[in-house]
């Protein structure tokens, strides 16, 4: 039996009403010490400032959480000695803390400090402050719904489920929350694995097969995701498809730039020599606004998405 969380949160009161959040995917150090990489703590600390600077009501963390094979369980001491995706006090909401493994042995119930994680797949009811509009975000656990893959290897495509049951139930649970939420002024989904991307996984076949057309149908405003190293927005049938999973490594690879959509790709870094980047979400009543930064604090690229 598979059940899952609602949880409704009302912003801190940004500027015009908004609410605001970072996404960084793929931020995991490395296994032995010091456990973070120089590209890890500089994302952090440019994390730091934006919150500061642009504002931010929680933390989104998109995957691939502790390289290279994840934790033991909720105690495991890499939970204090792995960099967090940002310092500061207000919540993290994780996607999964385990991507390579599926994360079956961490309590989906997790909740230590500020990082939450309520569930493998789980929903948030933001409400737009001043306003009585409100968002919603729905996360996924693509690894439950596709199977597992190679994270470091283009040959690594996921495979298929583990448990077909409870892929079903997954995305049972998605399509009535996205049913549910056609009163929402923003729909964001959120996934480890991309629906499209350029690099070096490419776009991931069971996603374009079952996530694809439910985005689409639902006017879902924007898919967020990591799994490849870089940065990237892409746009089509209506929805943004942002990739931010430059936390800990940074790749240039387009080997799979012929494998999306034509002129759907609208921005890619991924340049070798660069300290990382991450991706600052802010949505009001008139648009959700997207902005990939690199952790020097370079604004990279900057949309603009329209309410449903």
């Amino acid at each position: 039996l598979w059940t899952t969380m609602t949880v409704t949160m009302v912003a801190g009161g940004g500027p015009e009403g908004a609410i605001q959040f970072l996404a960084v995917g793929d931020w995991g150090g490395v296994p032995d010490p010091p456990f973070a990489t120089p590209r890890e703590v500089a994302t952090a600390a440019a994390m730091g400032r934006a919150a500061t600077n642009l504002g931010a009501d929680f933390v989104l963390a998109l995957g691939d959480n502790f390289y290279y094979e994840g934790v033991r369980d909720e105690w495991d001491p890499r939970f204090q000695v792995t960099t967090p995706p940002s310092p500061g006090h207000f919540p993290h909401y994780c996607y999964s803390l385990d991507l390579l493994l599926g994360c079956p042995q961490v309590s989906p119930s997790l909740s230590m400090s500020h990082r939450h994680f309520p569930h493998h797949y789980y929903s948030l009811r933001l409400s737009l402050p001043g306003t009585n509009a409100s968002a919603r975000l729905l996360v996924l656990d693509t690894v439950l719904l596709c199977g597992g893959g190679d994270d470091f290897g283009a040959g690594g495509a996921p495979t298929g489920p583990l448990d077909a049951g409870a892929a079903a139930a997954q995305l049972a649970w998605l399509r009535g929350r996205l049913a549910a939420a056609r009163h929402d002024r923003y729909v964001l989904v959120a996934g480890h694995y991309p629906v499209w991307s350029v690099a070096e996984h490419g776009p991931t076949a069971c996603l374009v097969q079952l996530l694809r057309p439910l985005l689409r149908r639902h006017h879902v405003t924007a898919y967020l995701c990591g799994h490849d190293h870089n940065l990237q927005f892409l746009a089509e049938g209506g929805v943004g498809y942002v990739v931010s999973g430059a936390g800990n490594f940074m790749e240039e690879s387009q080997q799979h730039r012929g494998a999306v959509p034509p002129s759907s790709l609208r921005f890619f870094f991924g340049t070798p020599t660069s300290p990382g980047g991450f991706a600052h979400l802010r949505l009001d009543a008139h648009a959700a606004t997207i902005t990939f930064l690199e952790a020097t604090g370079r604004v990279l690229y900057r949309v603009a998405l329209p309410p449903r």
